[in-house]
């Protein structure tokens, strides 16, 4: 598996975790939070296809890495608005940072 389909792969398994997780929180925040992070993280999946098809990548790969920020700031807005537990919480941010990483190491690479 090269290493652009790594970083796919592995985002896919984060949405195919997190996606339950929003079904959890409550209804009031179904148009609001739940919305926007799934918007958001549909958008960086979509994002990632379109970086990996395409040959002009840097500019798809700092939207991967703005989009990415936002949903950390969602994520941990649904922890101290208590939606999320701290264990859920810790899984998300970890698995976020990874991402985010390997997106800046993709970054790094376009940019020689």
């Amino acid at each position: 598996m090269g290493k652009t389909t790594a970083i796919l792969e592995k985002y896919y398994k984060i949405l195919l975790w997190i996606f339950p997780k929003l079904e959890k929180f409550p209804k009031s925040q179904k148009y609001l939070l739940t919305d926007r992070i799934e918007k958001t993280m549909l958008d960086v999946l979509g994002f990632l296809i379109e970086a990996v098809y395409t040959k002009d990548k840097l500019e798809i790969l700092k939207k991967i890495n703005l989009e990415i920020e936002k949903i950390r700031y969602f994520v941990r807005i649904a922890k101290d608005m208590k939606y999320m537990n701290l264990k859920s919480y810790a899984y998300i941010s970890k698995l976020l940072v990874e991402i985010g990483k390997m997106t800046g190491g993709w970054i790094r690479s376009q940019s020689t």
